[in-house]
C-alpha cells in the first residue's frame, strides 16, 4: 500500500500530466515534463501510470482549498471546490442538509477522539472541512487530532488557520500555543495563549493561565541560559573567548615594556613555560580565568614581583639589578619558586597536588 509521500508524489506526476492536456503547458514542455516525472517515479519509488483515483480531489483542488483556508486566493474568477469557475463572487453557504452533514462528521470525529483513534478523526475533521472549508471549530478539533498523534507542525496550521478565520474562539488560542510549545516555539506559544486570555475575558480560564505561565517559565529558563553562556565565554578579565588576561599578570614581573622584555612590551615566555610549575599554572588559568583575578589580588605576589621585577633594569643585556632578577628586569624564576610563599601559592591553584622544588612542580 503506498504511502502518504507516495500517494503525494503521484498526485504531483498527475498535475504534471493534466497540465499538458489542458493547455497549461506546451508541447513544448513535454520532455521536461517526462523527465521529471521520471526522477519524481524513480525517487518515491512510484509508477508513473497509476491514475490518481476519481473518488479522490485532485492536487490542484487540494491547494483551492488551502488557498480559502489561508485566506489568500488570489483577485480573479473564483473557483470552487472541483475548481471549475463559480457563478457567484464567493462560494455558495452550505445548506442545512450540508451542515447537519458536517456536524454529524464533526461528531464522529469526537467519538474517535474519545476513543483515542485519532488517524479516524483526523479523516473525520476533514471530511467535515471538504464540505464547509474553513469552519473554525473543525479546524481547531483536527488540531487537537494532530496535536495528539504528535504531528505538532499540522496542529499548528490548523490551529492558526482557525484563529485566522475566528479570532474569538478561544480553543483554538489554546491549541495554537500547544503546538506551538510542542515546537520549542516557547515565545509564540506565550503570544497565543496571551490571545486567548484577552478573548476569553475576566484573567483568562485556568487552562489558559496555566498554557501561558508554562511557556513563560520556559522562555525565562532559555534567556537565563544564553546569558550564562555569554558570561562564560566573555568572562570580566578574559581575553577573546574566555581566555585569561596574561599581559595584567605579566605586567606585574616587570612585562609592561620595559628593558628585557619580548618584543611588544611582554616578557620572555618561552623562559616561564619551560618551567614545569608555570606551564601548570598556566593550564589552571586557561581552564579557569576566574582564577587570574585571585592571583592580582594577592598581596603576596604583589610584593614579590615588585622585588624581582621593580630592581633597577639596566639597558638590554645589562647586568641582573638582583639576586632574585635576570638581566632586563625579568624575574628569575628559580628563585621565584624557592619563595615558600610563592611554591605555596601554585600547589594551591593546583588543587594541592604537586609540590615545589628548585624551580620544578608537579601537575594535577
Amino acid at each position: 500500500m503506498a504511502t502518504t509521500k507516495q500517494r503525494l508524489a503521484l498526485s504531483i506526476i498527475d498535475f504534471f500530466n493534466t497540465s499538458l492536456t489542458d493547455g497549461t503547458l506546451s508541447e513544448e514542455d513535454r520532455d521536461s515534463i517526462e523527465v521529471a516525472t521520471t526522477c519524481i517515479s524513480e525517487c518515491f519509488k512510484v509508477d508513473p501510470t497509476d491514475a490518481t483515483p476519481k473518488d479522490s480531489q485532485t492536487l490542484l483542488q487540494i491547494y483551492g482549498v488551502y488557498e480559502k483556508l489561508k485566506g489568500k486566493t488570489p483577485a480573479g474568477p473564483a473557483t470552487n471546490i472541483t475548481g471549475e469557475k463559480a457563478t457567484s463572487a464567493g462560494p455558495a453557504p452550505p445548506t442545512e442538509a450540508q451542515k447537519r452533514e458536517a456536524e454529524g462528521l464533526k461528531s464522529q470525529g469526537n467519538a474517535a477522539m474519545a476513543k483515542k483513534d485519532y488517524k479516524s478523526a483526523v479523516d473525520f475533521y476533514t471530511k467535515a472541512l471538504a464540505i464547509i472549508p474553513g469552519n473554525p471549530i473543525f479546524l481547531s478539533n483536527r488540531a487537537a487530532a494532530y496535536s495528539a498523534s504528535k504531528d505538532h507542525e499540522s496542529a499548528r496550521a490548523d490551529a492558526e488557520a482557525a484563529v485566522d478565520a475566528d479570532p474569538t474562539y478561544t480553543k483554538a488560542w489554546s491549541r495554537l500555543g500547544f503546538a506551538r510549545f510542542s515546537l520549542s516555539d516557547a515565545r509564540g506559544s506565550m503570544e497565543a495563549y496571551s490571545k486567548g486570555i484577552e478573548y476569553e475575558g475576566n484573567g483568562g480560564s485556568d487552562t489558559m493561565k496555566k498554557g501561558f505561565e508554562m511557556a513563560k517559565k520556559k522562555v525565562e529558563i532559555e534567556e537565563s541560559v544564553d546569558d550564562d553562556d555569554v558570561a562564560e565565554r566573555g568572562a570580566p578579565g578574559g581575553g577573546a573567548g574566555g581566555m585569561p588576561d596574561l599581559s595584567a599578570l605579566a605586567g606585574m614581573f616587570g612585562g609592561g615594556g620595559g628593558p628585557g622584555s619580548a618584543g611588544g612590551g611582554m616578557p620572555d615566555l618561552s623562559s616561564i613555560m619551560s618551567n614545569p610549575m608555570f606551564a601548570n599554572m598556566a593550564q589552571k588559568l586557561m581552564s579557569d580565568p576566574g582564577a587570574m583575578s585571585n592571583i592580582m589580588n594577592n598581596p603576596r605576589l604583589r610584593e614579590m614581583a615588585s622585588q624581582f621585577g621593580g630592581g633597577g633594569a639596566g639597558g638590554a643585556g645589562g647586568a641582573p639589578s638582583s639576586s632574585g632578577s635576570s638581566g632586563g628586569g625579568m624575574p628569575d624564576l628559580s628563585a621565584l619558586m624557592e619563595d615558600p610563599s610563592i611554591a605555596e601559592m601554585a600547589r594551591n591553584m593546583m588543587g594541592g597536588a604537586g609540590g615545589a622544588g628548585r624551580g620544578a612542580g608537579r601537575g594535577s
